[in-house]
């Protein structure tokens, strides 16, 4: 099962906050994705990368903030997270990297 260049192009990487340990509880996964992917693709490309089968996928885009750093002001990009919502039966492990 071969999976093509661009499924590694719209997911980013997971993300392992509290929040997303509780919903793993809930059989979700939660991953950092490009802003430009649609949840069908998301869903596409998380079956052929980690070969589960995925039952729903939300999404959420957290707008960037402007944030000072050493005095000087910079803007954080925004960011476009993907809520993974796994069949019964199938889990990922995040922790352990690909």
């Amino acid at each position: 099962m071969s999976a093509k260049p661009e499924h590694y192009d719209l997911i980013k990487k997971p993300v392992i906050t509290e929040k997303a340990t509780m919903a793993s509880e809930n059989g979700a996964v939660v991953f950092q994705v490009a802003m430009d992917a649609t949840k069908p693709q998301i869903k596409e490309a998380v079956e052929a990368v980690f070969g589960v089968k995925v039952k729903a996928v939300n999404t959420t885009i957290t707008k960037g903030k402007v944030k000072k750093f050493r005095g000087r002001t910079g803007e954080r990009s925004d960011k476009k997270k993907a809520y993974v919502t796994l069949a019964e039966g199938n889990t990922i492990d995040v922790t352990t990297g690909l």
